[in-house]
């Protein structure tokens, strides 16, 4: 259990310290999925002196629920679907294209929001430490690793205080490495393993990257 995501960040870097004792400072960023990715991220990027950069996806719901994913969205419109829910939900080819079409949209806008510039993230023959409050599905993290290879990073690192045990071993496979605290069988959602877990404005997240940069 962690107090907020500002320990659960303080807990990974003490972790990395072990596991990451040869990073080379100069070849290595960190990249936070927002919201709350930022704020653990942010504790990574000021302990090693690293920079911290983020990267857009949206959680695509399901018809019956918002709550349910189905799959996700991230930068460039790069798709990944939770094949298994969506046969048990009979998705259709429509919503599937009316949905991703809606995300999009909210990607984009997202995207200006939260980045002031249009650069380009420079991540050839980097190693990406890739960074969220934590991971339940996986979507959101396999899309974001899947947007990541198109930039030639030298390795992924997805780093997270806690992942469900059932998307642990998928993670190993698509990630180079996968660092993490806690992956309890009693799993329901992210959110059971915080004491607070407000999400962050956004107006907070700029802040924190700005000053980051």
């Amino acid at each position: 259990m962690f107090i907020d995501r500002v320990q659960a960040g303080r807990k990974l870097v003490e972790r990395l310290k072990e596991e990451l004792y040869l990073l080379d400072p100069e070849k290595t960023v960190v990249l936070a999925i927002p919201r709350g990715g930022v704020l653990v991220g942010r504790e990574i990027s000021q302990a090693f002196g690293l920079p911290l950069e983020i990267l857009i996806t949206k959680k695509v719901p399901s018809p019956q629920s918002e709550d349910l994913a189905i799959g996700a969205i991230g930068e460039g419109g790069v798709v990944v679907w939770e094949e298994k829910i969506c046969q048990e939900l009979n998705i259709s080819a429509e919503y599937k294209q009316s949905i991703i079409k809606e995300k999009l949209k909210e990607l984009e806008k997202k995207a200006t929001d939260f980045k002031s510039d249009k650069r380009e993230l420079a991540l050839t023959n980097k190693t990406v430490i890739l960074t969220d409050d934590g991971i339940a599905t996986g979507e959101t993290m396999k899309v974001a690793i899947e947007i990541l290879r198109a930039y030639s990073p030298k390795e992924i690192v997805a780093v997270v205080p806690v992942v469900a045990p059932d998307i642990l071993s998928e993670m190993k496979e698509i990630a180079d490495k996968v660092i993490y605290l806690e992956s309890p069988d009693l799993f329901f959602s992210v959110d059971q393993f915080y004491e607070k877990f407000d999400q962050p404005s956004d107006e907070e997240v700029c802040r924190i990257i700005y000053d980051r940069k």
